[in-house]
């Protein structure tokens, strides 16, 4: 089998849909490296390196005007590319699929994320509101088959866009294959050195932005501020609400409790743009502090319990899917509540050792043996 897939995000995005593709190609190279992949993408980076995987390929616009009009070649001009490759299937795995694409006869498969603007829509701009709405439903009707990454997309599209329930089927991703391996204790001395990191340290794991509620982590940290003295290391970056999160906690005096990864110069280097040094990172942690609002998965769910690193996450959205009886849980607005929690996990050592086994139990409904068979189900079911 040759599927094409729409690799802009494995190229160019460091987080989300960007490790939602470099890790969909990982796993699936790994489990079936019988087939050939082609990625489809408008502009090369050193984010992704498809020489790395088997039967792995990628195709760039070549003509000047492709060059010159990257989203435009994505948006249609790499139909032309798509036909002469020969791909038996193309998979649209960021809410969308070119157009026309269902005029060329290539079987198509589109994964949506979520529908979070249609949820919070004030969190978004009319246009992109808009272009979101538009290229989700366009995607849904003119795929061959629609991936939900997990039950609350399904019931969404369902909901709000009337998709054929038959249509749709659920594919729980896997994580990264890098975050199943234990790391050394060599290595995790260097990834701690490198980032100064302290020695215990809640994690958060996300963008900074206001549906992401980072506000919620530092107002359990305001509460624990004479009762603990454990900082919270950040991987993810922001504007406003990064902002926000500075100054309330320097209102507070404990400004120094918030590391943010990202504004460090090594964060500009591969061993962080690409992930590798994050298993060290997630593995010394204490907990990994989840207070989104509303989630499509939530993948730093997966990542925490593959590492063994305890959950505290919100109970919003598709979360508890993922975290099952391994994670504990918190309403997003109960900062009482979750500072609670980060208290407890701080001080029952034998919570930590329980909530490890129940994460690496959880994390086995989520392999990557199973994803990739979901996927390689749904692609077989259209051909």
């Amino acid at each position: 089998m040759k599927i094409g897939y729409d690799g802009k995000r494995a190229f160019q995005n460091k987080t989300g849909l960007g490790n939602y593709i470099r890790s969909l190609i990982a796993i699936l190279t790994t489990h079936y490296p019988q087939n050939e992949y082609i990625l489809f993408a408008p502009k090369q980076t050193d984010l992704f390196d498809t020489a790395v995987f088997p039967n792995t390929t990628a195709i760039f616009p070549q003509t000047a005007i492709g060059k010159k009009f990257p989203a435009l070649w994505r948006r249609s001009g790499m139909l032309k590319d798509i036909v002469n490759s020969k791909v038996d299937i193309f998979h649209g795995v960021s809410n969308e699929i070119p157009n026309g694409i269902e005029r060329t006869g290539v079987k198509t498969v589109v994964t949506v994320h979520d529908l979070i603007y249609e949820r919070f829509p004030e969190t978004y701009t009319l246009d992109v509101r808009y272009v979101s709405r538009w290229k989700i439903k366009h995607a849904c009707k003119k795929a061959d088959a629609v991936i939900a990454i997990s039950q609350q997309t399904k019931d969404d599209l369902m909901n709000f866009y009337r998709v054929d329930e038959n249509k749709i089927s659920i594919c729980y991703q896997s994580c990264n294959p890098i975050f199943q391996r234990v790391v050394g204790t060599e290595e995790k001395t260097i990834v701690k050195k490198r980032y100064n990191l302290p020695d215990k340290y809640f994690l958060f794991v996300s963008s900074i932005t206001a549906r992401k509620n980072l506000i919620a982590v530092c107002e359990a940290l305001v509460i624990l501020k004479d009762k603990i003295n454990i900082p919270l290391v950040i991987i993810g970056n922001g504007k406003k609400e990064k902002e926000e999160a500075k100054n309330l906690m320097q209102a507070n005096g404990i400004a120094d409790r918030l590391i943010f990864l990202n504004d460090l110069p090594q964060s500009r280097a591969l061993h962080f743009t690409t992930a590798e040094d994050f298993p060290a990172i997630y593995q010394q942690g204490l907990a990994l502090v989840y207070p989104s609002i509303f989630e499509g998965f939530g993948a730093p769910l997966l990542e925490a319990l593959c590492s063994g690193l305890p959950v505290l996450s919100s109970n919003a959205s598709c979360l508890p899917e993922v975290g099952g009886d391994a994670a504990m849980y918190f309403s997003p607005h109960d900062h009482a509540a979750l500072a609670a929690q980060m208290l407890q996990i701080s001080t029952d050592d034998n919570l930590v050792i329980s909530m490890r086994e129940k994460g690496f139990t959880q994390a086995q409904n989520f392999t990557t043996q199973k994803y990739a068979d979901s996927i390689m189900k749904v692609y077989q079911k259209i051909l």
